[in-house]
């Protein structure tokens, strides 16, 4: 079935230099352009976001979400999550980006049972395997959204009930499959609510010991299936909780040396959650850097006067710059990219 265009009248996004008039061109960004050996599309690896650019509907905390967009009817079907991959994918043709990243609960709806929602995920990556196809972008890494249904709200891994747990594990564990199947080249482990709301009743000890074994048993998996992607872990100190597990580099890497996990994960640093910690964006990467486990980076950034995810584009030259100089000493990525965690607007 041929599917009309979501952007009949965008272009693809050219290169036409500093001097271009043109909104829809890139100023600076050559793709081809050799820097340092190795092509800019190379250094920077740009990954589209699914969950912004495909399903967030530009909510905030006191509002009802106010994106248009005509290919989505608002449903919650696997034919509707089939529809808006193909528009995604002319998305990513259209803008240059060659990787992209999901939650599995962004590219398929969540079913009554944990054997529907698997059934519908498949349903829905037979589609995203076809375009991978089609058009030769590739996953830079997959994730499970262990944050927004109801029977997270106490965690995931760190929930006091086992059936949480455990239905947790289990997503994880088709998640991995799915990312596996895809060729995504790593997957990312966020405890958006692995943490605390007051310590009054909670068994910390207990609870990171659970976080840990849930790892561990990924850890298990990835080799069982033969997944050569990189595991990643994303720091972010609050928000929803008061304190969680993952709260910043250094104590995701202090979290990995306790549990023996080190040797398995590397970090992919949001410079919001660096905000949100109380650190600089170049403080939470330059420790990454130097422990050799800077693995990928989250290229959005927050106000530093809200103490939540605004998800903003990164604007400042002067901290882009010294994310690059970064990189670059560190001889650029091995594993990872630029994801774009930032919302549209």
């Amino acid at each position: 079935m041929v599917r009309m265009a979501a952007f009949p009248d965008i272009p693809r996004i050219p290169y036409e230099g500093p001097a271009s008039k043109n909104l829809l061109a890139f100023r600076h960004y050559d793709a081809n352009e050799d820097v340092e050996g190795k092509p800019m599309r190379e250094h920077l690896r740009f990954a589209v976001a699914y969950w912004h650019t495909m399903r967030n509907p530009l909510a905030d905390p006191f509002g009802v979400g106010t994106a248009r967009m005509p290919w989505d009817d608002g449903g919650n079907s696997v034919e509707t999550a089939r529809n808006r991959v193909g528009v995604f994918f002319e998305f990513l043709e259209k803008l240059g980006a060659d990787f992209y990243c999901f939650h599995d609960r962004d590219v398929a709806p969540e079913g009554a049972t944990l054997s529907e929602s698997n059934a519908m995920l498949d349903a829905v990556v037979e589609v995203l395997a076809a375009e991978q196809e089609r058009t030769g972008k590739r996953l830079l890494w997959g994730t499970a959204c262990l944050f927004v249904h109801p029977r997270y709200a106490h965690g995931a891994a760190t929930s006091p009930s086992v059936e949480v747990f455990a239905y947790a594990a289990a997503q994880v564990k088709k998640a991995i499959e799915i990312t596996h199947r895809l060729g995504g080249q790593g997957y990312v482990f966020w405890g958006g609510r692995e943490g605390y709301s007051t310590l009054l009743n909670t068994d910390m000890r207990r609870e990171r010991e659970h976080l840990a074994r849930l790892l561990h048993m990924a850890v298990h998996w990835k080799r069982e299936i033969g997944f050569k992607g990189q595991f990643y872990i994303e720091p972010k100190p609050k928000e929803p909780t008061v304190h969680q597990y993952d709260s910043d580099a250094a104590g995701c890497l202090n979290f990995l040396r306790e549990f023996d996990l080190i040797d398995y994960f590397k970090l992919n640093i949001e410079a919001n959650h660096a905000t949100l910690a109380g650190h600089t964006f170049e403080h939470e990467l330059m420790v990454a850097a130097d422990a050799d486990v800077l693995g990928s980076i989250d290229a959005n950034r927050g106000d530093p006067l809200l103490g939540w995810d605004t998800d903003q584009f990164p604007m400042s030259l002067y901290e882009t710059t010294k994310v690059m100089l970064l990189l670059l000493k560190m001889g650029g990525f091995s594993t990872g990219g630029l994801n774009f965690d930032a919302k549209r607007r």
